[in-house]
């Protein structure tokens, strides 16, 4: 079945009404109906739409200064003009202006079917688009880098919460890949081919916070010179990744937790409610029940969000990950053909480091020692001076200066097929042609369990 879309119908004849709601009502598309400017203007406060079909002659109104109103206060919704021959020129004249398309009476319904699915595909295009735009990152694939056990469970808890709508609270150190996933969870959803709008709540000016959210319309406050939305309809029919949730302005908290409870929320400046359709993603690197013992955060939304909770841990806790991420960023991130790799001695430093920024101080790391890399090759001289001077001096017989020995070059290509194998020891064995008890040794060997 086709996606649920919604269509408005603007029209002061009550047999054209029941001609919309008899003829062109599907399982997946809702017609509301409106005899007036009045009404229909009600009901854009209440709904989204997607399609709205508009007479350019209305008893309360001019139809044409109707849909300039419509297009500016409406994000992403195309509107279909209703025009007799008399008329054509004006519906002409509001095509150059931005609508969609006008039909003529009396109607041929099945040019009328077309024309509103056509429509409708491009307002989900548009919306889409903007989803896009708003998005702080690209729109590729995402995976969890690691073969620690930390990493399979928290893989494992996206992947089961990722084909529901529950609300995920995702916690953890700054930098520890909560965005990355929040993405995958997004990826593995339904609605992974819908707009993925993701908010930093630390950057809310806390004065604009609920307009930002939520919109405003004109004049409801100083500088509101135009009529906006808020992320809450950019990301309608998609995700809404708040990040850093525990910055949320207090005084936005309940607005937050009512769209939460009741699927609806009101523009700054607004009386009439709005229904949305919205899967929530949090993530906070605070601890939320400490901010609700200390007044800063509503016990009730932390109990709202908190449905179903992911915890990363972070990278000092989780060092057997470093190889893999290493060699994940190192393929990723050059823009330029240069195959970097690393020595041991390098390697040393970076696994005993503390890494108090994590995975996203690790990526900066090897960010800046691809530059200062010698013909690809990254020593602990590209290091930064802090990871070198922390890091404890090789056993006697390691090497210090060239490239992976055997010996590491073993241990990282069993993590890479143990990874691959999902921790598959049987059939990890297999693809690298050797015994089981020759694997199991090698893992005793490199510590591996």
């Amino acid at each position: 079945m086709s996606e649920h879309y919604s269509v408005l119908v603007v029209d002061d004849e009550e047999s054209i009404l029941k001609l919309f709601q008899k003829e062109f009502s599907r399982p997946e598309r809702t017609i509301h109906v409106a005899p007036s400017a009045a009404q229909a203007r009600q009901l854009t406060r209440r709904n989204l739409y997607d399609v709205v079909i508009l007479d350019i002659r209305l008893p309360d109104a001019d139809g044409l200064d109707l849909f300039t109103e419509f297009k500016e206060r409406l994000q992403d919704v195309e509107i279909i003009l209703i025009t007799g021959h008399g008329n054509i020129d004006s519906a002409v004249q509001a095509m150059k202006m931005g609508a969609y398309d006008y039909i003529t009476k009396p109607f041929n319904l099945d040019k009328l079917e077309l024309v509103i699915e056509r429509a409708w595909q491009r307002a989900c295009m548009q919306r889409e688009n903007r989803g896009y735009r708003l998005s702080s990152v690209s729109q590729r694939a995402h995976r969890m880098v690691g073969n620690s056990e930390s990493i399979k469970q928290v893989r494992y808890l996206a992947s089961r919460a990722a084909p529901t709508d529950v609300p995920v609270l995702l916690t953890g150190e700054s930098g520890v890949g909560k965005d990355v996933a929040a993405q995958v969870i997004h990826s593995g959803s339904k609605r992974a081919d819908k707009p993925f709008i993701i908010k930093n709540c630390a950057a809310l000016v806390k004065e604009l916070a609920r307009s930002e959210l939520f919109g405003h319309v004109k004049g409801s406050f100083t500088g509101a010179t135009e009529s906006r939305e808020g992320l809450m309809a950019f990301a309608h029919k998609g995700t809404l990744f708040l990040d850093e949730i525990g910055e949320l302005p207090i005084e936005v908290q309940a607005s937050l937790l009512r769209v939460l409870e009741n699927k609806t929320y009101r523009r700054v400046g607004e009386k009439e409610e709005r229904t949305i359709d919205i899967r929530f993603i949090f993530a906070t690197s605070r601890n939320l029940f400490t901010e609700v013992e200390e007044g800063r955060f509503q016990e009730a939304l932390l109990h709202r969000i908190n449905v179903f909770n992911i915890h990363t841990p972070p990278l000092r806790e989780r060092k057997e990950d470093i190889p893999l991420l290493v060699e994940h960023f190192l393929a990723s991130l050059p823009t330029t053909p240069t195959r970097y790799r690393i020595t041991d001695k390098a390697m040393h430093c970076l696994l005993n480091y503390s890494w108090p920024g994590n995975v996203r101080e690790l990526r900066n790391v090897l960010e800046r020692s691809m530059i200062l890399a010698d013909e690809g090759i990254i020593s602990d001289r590209a290091l930064p001076r802090e990871l070198v001077d922390q890091s404890p001096h090789l056993a006697e017989g390691e090497d210090a200066d060239g490239l992976f020995s055997l010996r590491v070059m073993e241990r990282e290509h069993i993590t890479r097929v143990l990874n691959h194998f999902e921790g598959n020891r049987q059939q990890a064995a297999k693809a690298m042609g050797i015994g089981r008890k020759t694997l199991y040794r090698k893992i005793k060997e490199y510590e591996l369990n």
